[in-house]
This record gives structure tokens, sequence and C-alpha cells, in this order.
């Protein structure tokens, strides 16, 4: 049996880009079949991680880079991941940039752009918007076999550390309605149950009536 003695908790590096590729990839399905990638870039899940692990290395940070994760690893094998930021450093506006890089080395046209947003759009229903300053915690995913060790809490708990020591008072974490094992992790970190959104249209798309924001003083 595994021991706690056997958990590290390391910043991600190169190496770990196709680990991080896969974070982002199920953090996004949360307990869903599919998810934003998934609709976005279209075809199998493998080019989907293909996708994900250019966007993971690009010159432009975003909220889906490598350097912004921490992994934890059992045995030397990345087991569990999450990456922290500021939304208004590394949101959307980055993820944007770093996305353009990637469509233009993988001659991702114009058109195959807006054919992938038509179908993946729906995610609009659910934003929400962060505090000024509060630390963003996102891409939580562990692998199916380390579940039920506490990986969530201990990768939370270095994560959180990091927004303090950045000066952020608060921090937000979200969670699509359903995914309850999630929602409890959180939780027991601290987390509160802050703002609500469902949409009919991400629903039908996506399988999900929503998502909630959960929030807690650092």
């Amino acid at each position: 049996m595994t021991t706690a003695t056997d958990v590290r908790i390391v910043k991600a590096t190169r190496e770990h880009i196709p680990f991080v590729a896969w974070v982002v990839m199920m953090a996004n399905r949360s307990h869903l079949p599919k998810g934003m990638w998934d609709f976005n870039i279209g075809g199998t899940e493998e080019e989907v991680l293909r996708y994900l692990e250019l966007l993971a290395d690009t010159q432009q940070v975003h909220w889906g880079h490598y350097s912004l994760f921490k992994v934890a690893e059992v045995d030397g094998v990345p087991a569990a991941g999450m990456c922290g930021f500021f939304e208004n450093e590394l949101g959307p506006v980055s993820m944007m940039a770093g996305a353009a890089e990637i469509n233009q080395k993988t001659g991702r046209t114009p058109e195959d752009i807006a054919k992938g947003w038509e179908r993946s759009n729906a995610i609009m229903g659910i934003i929400m918007e962060h505090e000024p300053r509060a630390w963003v915690v996102e891409h939580v995913a562990t692998k199916p076999e380390f579940r039920r060790r506490g990986l969530v809490e201990r990768l939370i708990h270095e994560t959180l550390e990091t927004g303090r020591e950045r000066g952020a008072k608060t921090a937000d974490i979200g969670v699509l309605i359903g995914n309850d094992p999630a929602q409890r992790a959180y939780e027991k970190c601290g987390f509160e149950l802050v703002i609500e959104k469902r949409d009919a249209e991400f629903e039908r798309v996506y399988g999900s009536p929503g998502a909630r924001m959960l929030r807690r003083a650092l």
C-alpha cells in the first residue's frame, strides 16, 4: 500500500507536459463524457491531447501553461495536478493568445476555429466573474487509480500557499453541478458556495445544468 511518504508535490516541468494536457482535458470534462476542448478541437482524444500538449508549452503563458501547474507524484508517477493564477494576468486573454500561437503552428484555419467555437461556445453561459485579485484554482484532475488518497487536498494546500505569497486574500474554485465528489473535496479544504449559474444551452450541449463557484479566505 502506498504511504504518504511516497507522495511529492512538485512544480511542473516540460517533462510533465503530457500529464498537464491530460489534466486540462479531464478537468474540463469534469464528470461528463466531453468537455470544452473535446467540442472545440473535435476529432479523437489523441488529437485533443496533442493540441493541449502544444498549448501547454506556448511562448505566451496562460492558465493552461505547464509552468502554472503543481503535480502530485506517487512513487515518481504523476498522479494529480492543478494550477493557480490571477485572472487579470493569465486568464482568457492570455489563453486566446496562446491558442493563436498553436492554431498558426498546426495550420488550423479561421474556418476550423469558427466551427470549433460554434461547437463549444455554450460554455459562455456559465462563465462567472472573479473578485479582483482573487487567486483562481483551476484544472483539477486525478488519475483514477490514485483517487481517495488526499492528493487534491495536498495540492490545494500548496496552490493556496502560492496565492498567499502572491498577495491574494481570497481564492475561487469552480465545479460543474453534478460533480459532488469534487465539491465535497473543495468544501473540506474550506471553500464555500458563493454563486450558482445555470444555463439551458450549456445543459443541452454538455449535459450539466451549470456551474458553481466556491470561495475561501486566504
